[in-house]
């Protein structure tokens, strides 16, 4: 299927936040804090307009004014920094695991992280069937009793809150949609933290209980080798024979 890509909004967008961006941006690598001259030099922007901007990006932590009068980038702008190093680092983990797990198994392979009231789809790779389920990338789904959703929820507090677990991969059918089966297993990263659900899904009539069981072994191996790679131990938490362990 073609991916359709969607054109931008005909919006001029924001004078303001430009400006308060290009302020942001003015920062170059090297650069400690800089005084008023040197941005209005390289924003082109009037000293009055800089410090107005400045009051707004400090209250969000992006701005921090120095008792010498100077600015430099705040803390927010770090912690920017690291979750977007932290996203382009899972994908570059997860995708290949899924691509690997939809072409092995013949199912769509998707990786599920919890967001307030909602699992979002975060990573997928389709099922090479034309009979498949297919959720892009950034859908999101209920909480509801699927799989991936009963994993985040009983994951969440881990290893703080450590609740009886049942039996992996969890399988469930026709949850969140009729006739569609998945079946998932918890990716524990650094710190024992939960990262996401690694699940596979598909018909019913494909993806049964009887076939379920034969996938659980690649879906586990997968699993745990994502979890290792990711700095986290679920040994135990998969309760693995010796021979997928090693």
């Amino acid at each position: 299927m073609a991916t359709v890509v969607k054109e931008r909004p005909a919006s001029e967008g924001v004078a303001a936040l430009e400006r308060g961006l290009t302020l942001l941006t003015a920062f170059k690598q090297g650069d400690g804090a800089l005084g008023l001259v040197a941005l209005a030099e390289r924003t082109g922007l009037v000293k009055s307009t800089i410090m107005r901007l400045a009051v707004s990006l400090e209250r969000h932590g992006l701005l921090v004014r120095m008792p010498d009068g100077q600015y430099q980038l705040g803390s927010e702008v770090v912690r920017l920094a690291n979750i977007y190093q932290e996203g382009n680092d899972l994908e570059r983990h997860v995708m290949p695991v899924l691509a690997k797990l939809a072409s092995s198994t013949g199912e769509t392979s998707t990786f599920y992280v919890r967001q307030a009231d909602v699992r979002l789809c975060l990573f997928r790779v389709n099922s090479p069937s034309s009979l498949r389920l297919d959720v892009q990338p950034g859908t999101q789904r209920p909480m509801d009793a699927s799989a991936s959703a009963q994993l985040l929820a009983l994951f969440e507090r881990w290893p703080d809150y450590r609740p009886d677990l049942p039996p992996l991969p969890l399988y469930t059918v026709g949850v969140t949609t009729a006739h569609v089966a998945s079946m998932s297993v918890p990716i524990i990263g650094h710190g024992d933290r939960l990262v996401g659900a690694l699940s596979l899904a598909g018909p019913d009539a494909r993806l049964s209980k009887n076939r379920a069981a034969e996938l659980a072994l690649p879906l586990l191996q997968a699993g745990l080798n994502l979890c290792r790679t990711l700095g986290g131990q679920a040994d135990a938490i998969y309760r693995v024979p010796i021979a997928l362990a090693t």
